[in-house]
């Protein structure tokens, strides 16, 4: 079966997407502000004009929502307590988390590839490889015929 490739344009909303997503539980982490207020000060922010406002919603109040329950699907590929990951490391893995268990219509290859791409821009010096090595182990127990396809 031949799937439609997403347009650059809803590929590109979605990214910026995930960007304020990340942003958000950032926030969420470190002043424990709830979803609703983050998802209003970031729609006022420079840029947001530019997300998919839905999908930000998903991923935002899902991953906040579901965080327990992400970090406890993610525990077994860390090599250390989710608390003790960098905030931005956490935020990405909990975003990707949520993709890989919610989103189907995204292909896990995009889940891992937009959270490696959040890495390498919003993270520390190696970080990437990281939420790589990480994500290739969650994306295979979550989409295992998806990941069987490879």
């Amino acid at each position: 079966m031949i799937r439609p490739q997403a347009s650059p344009a809803r590929s590109s909303r979605r990214r910026r997407s995930r960007e304020f997503a990340l942003q958000g539980l950032y926030q969420w982490q470190l002043a424990g502000t709830d979803a609703a207020t983050i998802e209003q000060q970031m729609s006022a922010a420079r840029g947001f004009d530019k997300t998919d406002r839905d999908y930000f919603s998903a991923l935002l109040a899902g991953a906040i929502r579901e965080a327990q329950r992400l970090e406890h699907s993610l525990q077994p590929y860390l090599d250390r307590k989710c608390a003790q990951l960098s905030p931005v490391e956490r935020a990405i893995l909990l975003i990707a988390a949520y993709e890989l268990e919610n989103q189907p219509d995204v292909p896990y290859r995009v889940v891992i590839n937009e959270a490696v791409e959040l890495a390498k821009s919003f993270g520390g010096t190696d970080g990437f490889k990281y939420v790589n090595g990480v994500l290739d182990k969650l994306a295979a127990e979550k989409r295992p015929r998806e990941f069987r396809k490879k």
